[in-house]
């Protein structure tokens, strides 16, 4: 793949790249100004809050090593507020629990170093287009005492509210408008991640642990597996 040149403008995606290494951080900026971003970059965790509190971003590239603070802790500071933007880690250790850790406190996606510039901003394209489309049409889906709103982003269990990332809200959205369909995994993927290259198809396993551990709190558990197949939102109580 190669990247295509978009000159920014105004009202293009906001990017803050926040990785110690000034050589690597200038390069992902130049690669996302070049595919029509605008990036800003943060060289450590402190610089990073203090963008982060002056500014709105569209999207973060975090740097899971960081000099004066861990990248996952910062993560929650940052998921803690109510803009919920949304998180793309970079990590240099392929390993299902830095993968998962960055899952758990906040993160949408990861990319693991070394990584192709075409591939990061294929994969921050991604993160946008789901955090800014969730098909159907406005109002509420509900199903036993599970209510999803797709205008504000709020979920609710029992009428208790329920803290969901920008892509598990995506995944619950779509599992609840295809309630009592069993729903592949290919097919679950391609409307979750949409990839615009082959995916790893282990992070949805992932989503759909912690997914659960959010949504079924109580019975009757409302997400099942189907062994071979996929996934479906139904009571079998």
């Amino acid at each position: 793949m190669v990247l295509n040149k978009t000159s920014p403008n105004k009202t293009s995606p906001k990017v803050l790249v926040v990785d110690d290494e000034p050589g690597l951080a200038e390069l992902i900026a130049s690669a996302l100004k070049y595919a029509g971003f605008l990036p800003e970059v943060a060289v450590n965790g402190t610089s990073a809050i203090k963008k982060y509190a002056t500014e709105k971003f569209d999207i973060i590239i975090l740097d899971v090593m960081l000099p004066d603070m861990n990248g996952f802790d910062l993560a929650k500071k940052i998921s803690n507020t109510v803009s919920r933007t949304p998180i793309l880690f970079l990590t240099a250790k392929d390993s299902t629990e830095d993968k998962v850790r960055g899952l758990t406190v906040g993160g949408d996606d990861y990319v693991t170093k070394p990584f192709s510039l075409e591939e990061l901003v294929a994969r921050v394209n991604a993160i946008l287009r789901r955090a800014g489309n969730v098909a159907g049409g406005s109002g509420r889906i509900q199903f036993c005492d599970l209510e999803l709103d797709e205008e504000t982003r709020e979920v609710r269990r029992d009428g208790k509210l329920v803290d969901l990332t920008t892509t598990e809200f995506r995944l619950l959205h779509y599992l609840m408008s295809n309630a009592k369909k069993v729903m592949t995994r290919p097919q679950i993927m391609d409307y979750v991640w949409n990839y615009d290259f082959g995916g790893d198809s282990g992070i949805l396993e992932t989503y759909i642990s912690y997914l659960r551990k959010k949504v079924d709190f109580k019975e009757p558990k409302l997400i099942h597996t189907v062994r071979g197949f996929g996934y479906v939102v139904k009571d079998i109580s």
